[in-house]
């Protein structure tokens, strides 16, 4: 995972999303635990299917700690899978594809933590 972080720090658009102040207080207040199931559920219903509603536009850009992540880590929509991840479009994600991106996902906002105090509730 550490070559797939290294690509994405070279892309000044992936570099503009990082956790505000009430994103971080969000993930302190739930727990990372509560934070997973969060994107193993967001995964799962915006991703997944071969042809997902308004893919390209299924994620906030911000709202939740999980969104600015997958956008951070082009796990935002089916072509940014298809880009940076290798994933093929227009067909269902397996469960391991998903697992995947969850685990991208929670590495992301664990770095993300680690530049700031530990989460209370780990």
């Amino acid at each position: 995972m550490d070559d797939l972080f290294l690509r994405l720090s070279r892309s000044a658009f992936r570099q503009r999303f990082a956790l505000g102040p009430k994103e971080f207080s969000y993930m302190n207040q739930k727990g990372f635990d509560v934070i997973k199931q969060h994107a193993t559920d967001f995964i799962a219903q915006r991703l997944a299917p071969a042809e997902p509603r308004n893919d390209g536009k299924q994620t906030p850009m911000r709202g939740h700690p999980v969104f600015i992540a997958q956008h951070a880590t082009a796990t935002c929509c089916r072509g940014c899978l298809t880009k940076w991840h290798g994933i093929a479009a227009h067909q269902a994600l397996s469960q391991q594809e998903q697992d995947y991106i969850v685990s991208v996902v929670m590495a992301w906002l664990e770095r993300e933590i680690a530049k700031r105090e530990p989460l209370a509730q780990r």
